[in-house]
């Protein structure tokens, strides 16, 4: 990394977390909760609250649509995971209450994400981010993202099912395809040496596999396998549980969860409370859409680790140090 990204992520971080001032911080970090009465069997209300994304308060276009502020030299963007976010956070807020005005909203956000696809040089059909972002090395862009096309499904499934248009349906079809792909093909599935899947977030060389992002990700082959049925998408989402219960303990450091499976020689990437929060919620949902035990296991593993003061402590130290050596 430069010198001059590395003084700009620095800037970006210090109006972030010192200032306090509105960035695309403010989006992410919200309090991670699961949406209550969701049925696993069932395209309804998403599985994840959002509730705080779906009242974002910071820069939006003429039609709607969220843009984060990333700040300094990169400015407000579109990001399509925060749209497909904020838009399933209505979705649920609409569904709790019959309020019209949030599914506009979500239908917004369905929309772009509809008109929105991008075509990948190798020929897939992905939703970019124009915009470079550090994430070990910079992603230049445009780069494309396993969570974005996943939670963009998830948006997709919901659209089709309020509303019945094709529009939906036909971009869900063609936005799937990239999970048939090898990354460095403009997919965004990463095959191991066992055979293993893995829908990785971020376009790294090598994988870096990261935990939320996968899961996120996952959670849109299996809405997309519910609403129309597909034995690919299907068949992705259980081999994919697989290479999760075979890796969780890869993830785990004895006192805290790591955000994702650094490569042989780096840092390792623990997470901030804020994703360790999310990692225990999304293995119990994990637990429910699965009944597979293991999730439920690892995620009381690791919640009783962050009730311990001198758990949480170690996690930041190492936070900050690590920022400093890795940015």
């Amino acid at each position: 990394m430069s010198a001059t990204t590395r003084l700009r992520y620095w800037r970006r971080l210090l109006s972030a977390y010192v200032l306090r001032r509105q960035s695309h911080l403010t989006f992410w970090h919200d309090t991670p909760e699961a949406e209550e009465g969701f049925d696993p069997d069932l395209i309804g209300p998403y599985y994840m609250s959002f509730a705080g994304k779906a009242d974002y308060e910071g820069n939006f276009d003429d039609n709607g649509i969220p843009l984060l502020d990333y700040r300094g030299a990169v400015g407000p963007q579109y990001n399509p995971i925060a749209i497909a976010q904020y838009g399933l956070g209505n979705y649920n807020l609409f569904k709790r209450d019959g309020d019209s005005h949030r599914r506009e909203r979500f239908l917004a956000a369905a929309g772009w994400l509809a008109e929105n696809l991008e075509s990948h040089p190798k020929g897939t059909q992905v939703w970019m981010h124009h915009f470079d972002f550090e994430y070990r090395d910079v992603l230049r862009a445009p780069w494309h993202s396993g969570l974005a096309q996943g939670q963009g499904l998830s948006v997709l499934a919901r659209a089709h099912s309020e509303t019945g248009e094709q529009q939906y349906a036909d971009a869900a079809e063609v936005a799937f395809k990239a999970f048939g792909v090898d990354f460095p093909e403009g997919g965004v599935v990463h095959i191991d040496d066992a055979g293993n899947p893995w829908i990785e977030e971020y376009p790294a060389d090598p994988p870096t596999h990261i935990l939320n992002g996968f899961i996120w990700g996952l959670w849109g082959v299996r809405d997309h396998a519910l609403a129309t049925g597909s034995v690919e998408a299907q068949e992705l989402w259980d081999s994919s549980v697989q290479t999760l219960i075979a890796n969780l303990h890869q993830y785990d450091t004895k006192t805290w969860s790591l955000y994702d499976l650094s490569a042989p020689g780096r840092l390792q990437m623990v997470s901030s409370g804020f994703y360790h929060r999310l990692h225990i919620l999304q293995l119990r949902i994990m637990e429910t859409l699965t009944n597979e035990t293991i999730f439920g296991r690892y995620a009381d593993r690791w919640e009783a680790r962050a009730g311990h003061r001198r758990n949480r402590l170690y996690n930041r130290t190492y936070k900050a140090i690590f920022k400093v050596l890795r940015y």
